[in-house]
């Protein structure tokens, strides 16, 4: 990863021998605190996360982010399995007649729908759509499919790309124009049985940012202008990137109740021989995941990766000084990794002989890995091994005997606890509890998380929204926690100056 210039420069020296990089050429351009939009675009790509595209708005995900999507694709998937939920997939494109049934729900989505006109040179007759999600391909085979109570629940899951054709900033993972996901859609016989799924399935979601990404989030309940288009309510976890002081929604679970069965006439004929209309859940989460990862947690040395998520857990490093036993140095470096591997660690050692150690530390800190092991002759010498940590920096030597894995492990598991420890505190430092406008303006202002009573008014929320409009946008509600606050007596809407009904978090969001 050095640069070309560095490249000739380190040859022209070399006078013919080996090229042993030991310039970096791997630091930042731009520090997180100072140009966050900069500093984001650059570690995205100089980590090898992605790679930029030809067509604005997509993005190569390369393997380092592919091993990401796949850990948390794989926790996913098995406990939704647990769940009943089967894996299905549904084809790309949608006609316009199916895609305009529901007549909210295309509205929403209207501006962002990509359409196919042509094939080869010739216009297509009826153009068709590539579906922005998959509510309208799917529910004309649920009303095929759906007959009597005993085909219900039907629960389906597909992991699958959509595309919505962003005009707006496109940013990698965050806001792009084809993203991975993995979308369910569920049919129940009742709306308890609804309800009940839309928080189970929530529920995975927190686990996947607090338990793997190690990061905090709040469960809530959208407001009527933020939920789903076309559904009857959204839940969310909303996490917050202190470094801009915006929100980013970050998984949602939709009960659509029964609008789309109308619409598409899923019906069935119950258990005392009645015709019925099921209820109905979509709920999905995506790539953006791994944004708010490095958004959350990525520094001015590059990616920070909480090691369960991480593609290498530990690598290790031969740090073979002037006249060192160079072989037995690898020999252990290449031991090390077989006891770690064998203890189901995902470890590497990076044995490449043309650059220095220095660069190698550079290099798989900029790429994030939890965990660095070196080994030079002193350490040869001692029969131990030095771990450094790339959350904190922190060395410690540890003697090359049984404990060995325990401690490495331990160590993996602190620094899972501490990135989400740091993000909770520094998340917490953001949070702000407000009781008048003047109070919201000061805190939106100071890029807060704002906390607020409000009385539940969708013309408030637009009113808020216009008067707090500006170049870095508007404010707008993030969810109305699960985890309500007391609401005392008398408590007015911090906009309006009505009984407030419950407590919503507000701000500027991606």
């Amino acid at each position: 990863m050095a640069t070309k210039d560095a490249k000739k420069a380190a040859g022209a020296k070399s006078g013919g021998k080996k090229e042993v990089k030991k310039e970096t050429g791997l630091g930042l351009s731009f520090k997180k605190d100072i140009n966050f939009g900069d500093w984001y675009s650059e570690v995205v790509v100089s980590s090898e996360m992605i790679e930029y595209y030809d067509i604005s708005g997509c993005y190569i995900l390369r393997p380092w982010t592919m091993s990401i999507w796949e850990t948390m694709q794989d926790f996913f998937d098995r406990e939704i399995k647990k769940m009943k939920i089967k894996n299905c997939y549904f084809p790309l494109f949608v006609s316009p007649g199916v895609l305009q049934r529901e007549k909210d729900h295309i509205e929403g989505f209207a501006p962002e729908v990509a359409w196919v006109t042509k094939s080869g040179e010739s216009e297509l007759e009826v153009p068709i759509a590539i579906r922005p999600t998959s509510e309208t391909v799917m529910y004309p085979y649920y009303s095929k499919w759906i007959r009597g109570h005993r085909d219900l629940p039907l629960k389906l899951n597909q992991w699958c790309n959509v595309v919505r054709w962003e005009f707006s900033h496109p940013t990698p993972f965050i806001r792009s124009r084809e993203f991975l996901w993995q979308e369910g859609h569920t049919a129940f016989a009742t709306k308890e049985e609804a309800d009940a799924e839309v928080l189970e399935i929530l529920e995975l979601y927190r686990r996947i940012y607090e338990e793997y990404l190690a990061i905090p989030v709040v469960k809530g309940k959208k407001s009527e202008l933020e939920k789903f288009a076309g559904g009857l309510y959204t839940t969310s976890v909303e996490a917050f990137i202190p470094n801009t002081g915006r929100g980013i929604q970050g998984a949602t679970s939709h009960c659509l109740g029964q609008n789309f069965a109308k619409m598409f006439e899923i019906n069935f004929e119950n258990e005392k021989g009645e015709k019925a209309m099921v209820w109905q859940n979509s709920w999905a989460y995506s790539t953006r995941t791994i944004g708010v990862m490095v958004m959350v947690h990525g520094d001015d040395k590059g990616l920070v990766l909480p090691p369960k998520v991480a593609s290498v857990q530990v690598i290790v490093i031969p740090v073979p000084y002037k006249d060192a036993d160079t072989e037995k140095i690898l020999e252990a470096c290449k031991t090390i990794v077989d006891t770690f591997s064998e203890a189901g660690l995902r470890v590497e050692a990076d044995l490449r002989d043309n650059y220095s150690p220095g660069w190698k530390y550079s290099h798989w800190e900029m790429k994030g890995v939890p965990l660095r092991i070196e080994i030079g002759p002193k350490d040869l010498a001692k029969n131990q091994v030095r771990a450094v940590r790339r959350d904190n920096s922190e060395k410690v030597d540890i003697p090359v005997d049984t404990d060995l894995v325990p401690r490495i492990k331990d160590i993996l598991a602190d620094v899972q606890q501490s990135l989400f420890d740091d993000a909770k505190q520094k998340r917490d430092a953001c949070i702000k509890i407000v009781k008048t406008w003047d109070e919201f303006v000061e805190a939106l202002n100071q890029k807060k998380m704002i906390l607020a009573p409000w009385c539940d008014e969708e013309e408030v929320e637009k009113d808020v929204k216009a008067r707090t409009k500006g170049e870095i946008g508007a404010a707008k509600t993030l969810c109305s926690p699960f985890d309500q606050p007391e609401l005392s007596p008398g408590t007015l809407c911090f906009a309006s100056g009505k009984p407030a009904k419950k407590w919503t978090y507000w701000g500027r969001s991606y």
